[in-house]
């Protein structure tokens, strides 16, 4: 990892966390150090792309490993007991945790859907809604230590640095949309590109939030030309486009409250609501 990249992920850690993210920074050496020995892990290699976690890979035995330490617990449990409700439905193995602290099976090669330039955004839409089908299918229960997309959604309700047409835009739609009858399941929850990854023939999924919502919350994570995209996602799963589309832009708000809330720049976010809001025609519902 080079050097701008580490003063980036050691600025996100110290922005959300302050000084108890100083001292876990201090401490990550000899953290790394005792799950090695405890675990017995050899040639651990850091990512480059870290944001507030610490990942590293590297082989337990000759299994290709790796190794997940942050400083929100309660994230990785969480992350923990949903990779278990979807064990056999397309996500990585967890083998291994303790508190603050995750061991789970490494992709081979690894490679994100988001990497793969011989894959046209068509097939990877098409990728990501199957792999999406396939992890809905996952014979999951609630549980009650997941939230609900209900729950996520009441961050809208704060004052945000945002423009309020875009904000209160968010508001009236949310309130529309979580009047649906439709039933609700757990959810990986943050199904970008960067956590669908090649493994051998086919592909695995990593990282999940956990989040009971309905199925369409599920998608928008994953559109990246929000016009087609949205649309071949409302033919594949027999949704209402306008629908597809109410969400998707609700999920950017969220997500930009979000980074204010971590004090980091909403800037990407914003800027792709801001073109749904124009793509889309959005305006008429604000009356």
């Amino acid at each position: 990892m080079d050097n701008n990249q580490t003063n980036s992920f050691k600025n996100n850690v110290i922005s959300i966390y302050a000084g108890m993210g100083q001292s876990w920074l201090r401490q990550l050496p000899n953290l790394v150090a005792d799950l090695s020995q405890k675990w017995e892990l050899t040639n651990l290699s850091v990512f480059n792309n870290l944001s507030h976690n610490y990942v590293l890979s590297g082989f337990k035995n000759d299994q290709p490993i790796v190794l997940k330490l942050g400083l929100d617990y309660e994230a990785l449990h969480n992350e923990a007991i949903a990779l278990g409700y979807f064990a056999n439905y397309g996500v990585v193995k967890v083998l291994a945790k303790e508190e603050g602290a995750l061991l789970i099976q490494r992709a081979v090669p690894g490679t994100s859907i988001k990497q793969i330039q011989e894959i046209g955004n068509t097939d990877k839409i098409k990728i990501c809604c199957e792999l999406t089908a396939r992890l809905h299918r996952s014979p999951t229960k609630h549980s009650h230590i997941f939230p609900k997309i209900s729950d996520w959604l009441k961050t809208l309700d704060k004052d945000w640095q945002i423009p309020a047409q875009y904000l209160k835009l968010a508001r009236k739609l949310r309130d529309k949309l979580l009047t649906s009858t439709d039933p609700q399941i757990l959810l990986h929850g943050d199904l970008h590109h960067d956590n669908i990854l090649k493994h051998q023939e086919g592909w695995l999924i990593i990282d999940p939030k956990g989040v009971i919502g309905y199925p369409i919350n599920e998608v928008w994570a994953y559109v990246m030309d929000m016009e087609e995209d949205t649309k071949f996602i409302a033919v594949f799963f027999n949704y209402d486009l306008n629908t597809v589309r109410y969400w998707y832009f609700v999920h950017l708000i969220l997500a930009a409250c979000w980074c204010l809330e971590d004090n980091l720049a909403p800037d990407k976010f914003m800027n792709l609501a801001i073109k749904a809001y124009e793509l889309f025609n959005f305006t008429s519902l604000e009356q």
